[in-house]
């Protein structure tokens, strides 16, 4: 048991002929320290459980100011409020004393024969083995680095012993509330600071922010357990120094695995690796060698939203130009689809080690449609054109360069569009108006254009059989990435 003076214990001393004049509710608090202060708010130098000692400078003289401060010393934590006789304690009101009542704040009268520092060595005389207690788990908890070092503990255990040894409950969370470290518990976001600056003191415990580069990377909650002998602000200082190593080791673990998951993924889609080597690759990598994969193209979306949203699914992530290539199951689909202002595209599920050749460009295809529609993701396949046209990219080539060659050729060299004209006039039914004001020309410009390509291509666009022809090969072209 913990051997704190209580507010009660002091009243009864003898010595101190200290007198009651509100709040006997709060008699049971328990005193960690008395300190003198004349400031309107000391609170931010405080800790909790500490009897405010003033001659009465510190009290204000209106009744709601006289409220006020006694509120922020009790949402502080402080034990009690001790105020001189005969000194400079203004009249009190009646609203004073209410509020003192309301809250179970002890307002105690120091006689002026009884000077502070009586108060103070009484308390001090009493917590004095709690303070031998307090130095003991000290120095056992600044032993938490060693531990890790000698005994590789995971990160569970190593929390659990801090509580152990330093009478606290720890919870740990990001800013934004989420699991900072796994298997440690996130606490009420309501205890969480409102400003950076904010005092360490709640209601029971402490809070802390767990520093790292940049900015805190989260937050430590201590609340002090029941039964417990609870260390102090170092010791509770000391655990989110550790939880702030624990995660700089998880960040340079995570970024070593992503760095090796883009490597291995960079080489799958050069088809440099056989498919025994690959699926050994993939399992290290924390991917499954039994259930089938997909490829995502991600667009639109920033390196750290991705990791955010899909970073406790196992996956590999390669970044090329402006898009993310992903490889991982097809469960990654939903995630990336909620990302804010995403246009995705996702290929066919396939076997782990399996050539990447057709499912990278059904991916590509798939991610350049849904950045068309306007679609967060699209499934290759989806579009029931593309099931008409064959995987072989050799048959593929053949048929954009037969059907599309001259005019891309032509656009090319004179810097025309062409092609983009066409696309555009066919991807709107035909509606000569809507795609010309959609390229922003005159519909005789459109209408010009038109003409020119049926005379490049031989292919009179009137015609049923032509128009499936060509829509087919831009389709084509699409899935290889030549047309944009």
């Amino acid at each position: 048991m913990t051997t704190k003076v209580s507010v009660e214990d002091l009243l009864r001393s003898p010595a101190l002929q200290l007198e009651l004049l509100a709040g006997e509710a709060g008699l049971g608090r328990s005193v960690s320290w008395a300190h003198v202060s004349e400031l309107d708010d000391p609170t931010p130098w405080l800790l909790g459980a500490e009897v405010i000692m003033t001659t009465g400078i510190a009290i204000p003289r209106s009744a709601a100011r006289q409220r006020a401060y006694l509120r922020r010393l009790d949402d502080a934590g402080v034990s009690a409020l001790a105020l001189s006789a005969q000194l400079h304690v203004p009249p009190l009101h009646e609203a004073f004393f209410q509020a003192a009542e309301e809250r179970g704040m002890p307002i105690l009268q120091v006689p002026l024969a009884v000077p502070f520092i009586a108060i103070a060595q009484e308390v001090a005389a009493a917590v004095q083995e709690d303070a031998r207690q307090r130095l003991g788990a000290q120095l056992q908890v600044f032993g938490a680095l060693r531990w890790l070092a000698a005994e590789d503990l995971d990160t569970v255990t190593l929390f659990k012993r801090l509580e152990r040894l330093s009478g606290y409950e720890v919870y740990l969370c990001t800013p934004q509330g989420r699991p900072l470290l796994p298997g440690v518990p996130v606490p009420d976001l309501a205890v969480l600071p409102s400003e950076p600056d904010a005092p360490p003191t709640i209601p029971g415990g402490f809070v802390l922010p767990v520093p790292a580069p940049g900015g805190p990377a989260g937050y430590l909650v201590a609340f002090e357990r029941q039964g417990a002998r609870p260390a102090g602000l170092a010791v509770a200082q000391h655990i989110a120094t550790v939880a702030a190593l624990q995660v700089a080791m998880a960040r340079h673990e995570r970024e070593t695995l992503r760095r090796q998951g883009a490597e291995t993924l960079s080489e799958l889609l050069q088809d440099v690796l056989d498919p025994a080597a690959a699926r050994r690759r993939l399992v290290r990598m924390g991917l499954p060698a039994d259930a089938d994969m997909v490829l995502l193209v991600i667009r639109n979306v920033p390196d750290d939203a991705i990791h955010r949203a899909l970073d406790d699914q196992p996956h590999l992530m390669l970044r090329r130009g402006d898009d993310r290539y992903v490889l991982g199951p097809s469960a990654l689909g939903a995630a990336v689809a909620a990302l804010p202002g995403v246009a995705a595209g996702m290929s066919r599920p396939f076997p782990p080690g399996e050539s990447m050749q057709v499912p990278q460009r059904e991916a590509v295809w798939a991610a350049s449609t849904a950045g068309e529609s306007g679609r967060a993701l699209i499934h290759y396949g989806d579009d029931t054109t593309g099931r008409w046209l064959p995987d072989n990219p050799w048959v593929l080539t053949a048929l954009v360069e037969h059907v599309l060659g001259k005019v891309l050729a032509y656009d090319s060299a004179h810097g025309s569009q062409l092609l983009t004209s066409v696309r555009a006039w066919m991807e709107r039914d035909r509606r000569t108006e809507d795609a010309a004001a959609a390229l922003h020309v005159h519909p005789n410009t459109l209408a010009y254009r038109l003409r020119r390509f049926a005379e490049l291509t031989g292919r009179d666009l009137s015609s049923t059989a032509a128009f499936a022809e060509v829509w087919l090969a831009l389709r084509a072209g699409r899935q290889l990435g030549l047309i944009d």
